[in-house]
């Protein structure tokens, strides 16, 4: 079954978990100096918060799957949406493992999919969602795979 994932960047990490644990009524299940997470079933999300020097608000959407099946799935439904996606395979981020798929919904929204493998000691790198920007403006990301829009330029305004 899928889980709603919502990551929101925040300004004071202490303030905001007292702030969601009280909204949620639990406290974090994941918690460190940059970030907390709340594995939630009712409702059934994985909320995240960060304090990593993003703009304060809704920093990303995603869908976190749980085997290769469905993660293959919703990344299809992204890249049938006709936007540049951006595929990565076993890499580090939020304090976890996983694969993922990218893109950019019309109104320049982040969303990932991914399939988590485990947990990890560091947050990991950034930088993918202004990578995935860079791609909706024509421009190769330097780190990651990107599938082209299956027509050229659509969406863009870039020449074929």
């Amino acid at each position: 079954m899928k889980r709603l994932h919502v990551h929101v960047a925040v300004d004071d990490l202490d303030k905001a978990i007292g702030f969601y644990a009280t909204l949620f009524g639990a406290d974090p299940s994941v918690r460190h100096g940059d970030y907390a997470k709340w594995m939630l079933e009712d409702p059934r999300v994985n909320f995240a918060i960060s304090a990593r020097g993003a703009a304060p608000g809704v920093d990303h959407l995603g869908i976190q799957v749980e085997d290769e099946a469905e993660l293959a799935a919703v990344a299809g439904r992204l890249k049938a949406a006709e936007q540049p996606i951006l595929q990565q395979e076993g890499t580090t981020c939020c304090y976890a493992r996983s694969d993922k798929a990218w893109a950019m919904d019309p109104q320049g929204i982040a969303w990932e999919t991914f399939l988590t493998h485990g947990q990890s000691t560091v947050y990991g790198e950034d930088g993918v969602i202004a990578q995935l920007k860079a791609t909706t403006a024509c421009c190769a990301p330097e780190k990651a795979a990107v599938e082209p829009v299956a027509a050229a330029g659509k969406g863009c305004g870039c020449a074929a």
